[in-house]
């Protein structure tokens, strides 16, 4: 298998698996506790996750100084992220937050294009053209209100930490850093951030229903630990650009656990939209493949140039 071609595959399940967020949180909410709380347990379980993982393969955890400071840098932007966006959905439909959160592709290939001299191809462009027309059909407002402004600038800024999280994670430095122990440093740094928003850890609430602690133990491992180490990696093999644009398949992800678990319907609309965001995802696995076949359709009709 080509490093391409796993880089394509580590991206999509990346997004499927960060697509899962709601399914877990959402009766979190439901059970009575509050966004720092599931984020705070969320993070603590997947250290203990990916630590065990790095020990079992053998790696140890010890970093050098040059590489705390990126990696604080990156926990914190990875924790704001997962801020943000949880606290979206307490204003606004998860389904709903997720479609927005999906301008973060737009972002990376911008920066990417604005700091790192990245050129915005034409299949760069139309693949995010064909994402986003997908978003817009896959997007409903029930009962026509307007969005809630605050709950929009949380996805929003979401976005923007996410976008530069997975712009960072290409960085030299922290490229040489094994993808297990990056993202084990990069959560232990992010919890930082829920220790401090729960006062020390003095204001954390529990689920009251024990078998929601299997929400917080799915939440530490798929939309966590799996999203995030497949992220990097996929980062890391592909590029930042094309990754976000496989991000595209998040909120496909969200309306099919809406229409098979929660009985949301399934109109010619969504349909169309999830048509649309799995052309834009093959066109972006396609990449310069589809380059050559269209030079040569396109020489099949020669320009005719007028003879003064």
């Amino acid at each position: 298998m080509s490093t391409k071609t796993k880089g394509y595959i580590l991206g999509i399940i990346a997004a499927a698996t960060y697509g899962m967020n709601p399914l877990f949180a959402l009766p979190l909410y439901a059970d009575g506790m509050d966004t720092d709380s599931v984020l705070f347990f969320r993070y603590l379980f997947a250290i203990f996750i990916l630590g065990t993982m790095t020990k079992l393969r053998g790696h140890s955890l010890k970093i050098d100084k040059n590489e705390i400071l990126p990696l604080f840098i990156m926990g914190i932007l990875c924790a704001l992220s997962s801020l943000t966006l949880f606290k979206s959905y307490l204003y606004m439909a998860a389904g709903i937050a997720s479609t927005i959160l999906f301008v973060y592709p737009i972002m990376v290939a911008l920066i990417m294009c604005m700091f790192f001299k990245e050129k915005l191809t034409l299949n760069t462009i139309l693949c995010i053209g064909l994402a986003l027309g997908g978003i817009t059909l896959l997007y409903k407002n029930e009962n026509g209100d307007t969005l809630d402004t605050v709950g929009v600038a949380f996805v929003m800024a979401s976005a923007l930490s996410y976008s530069i999280y997975i712009v960072g994670a290409n960085r030299p430095v922290l490229k040489k850093i094994p993808t297990v122990k990056l993202t084990f440093y990069v959560l232990v740094f992010g919890l930082l951030l829920f220790i401090g928003s729960t006062k020390g850890c003095t204001q954390i609430t529990t689920p009251e229903h024990w078998y929601l602690w299997f929400n917080i133990a799915a939440l530490a491992l798929l939309p966590t630990a799996i999203s995030f180490l497949c992220t990097t990696l996929a980062v890391q093999y592909i590029g930042s650009t094309p990754t976000a644009i496989l991000g595209a398949l998040e909120p496909v992800v969200a309306v099919i656990f809406g229409v098979t678990i929660f009985s949301e319907p399934m109109t010619q609309r969504i349909l169309s939209g999830i048509l649309l965001i799995i052309l834009a995802v093959t066109l972006v696995i396609a990449g310069g493949n589809i380059t050559a076949p269209l030079v040569r359709f396109r020489k099949l009709f020669p320009k005719i140039i007028k003879k003064k």
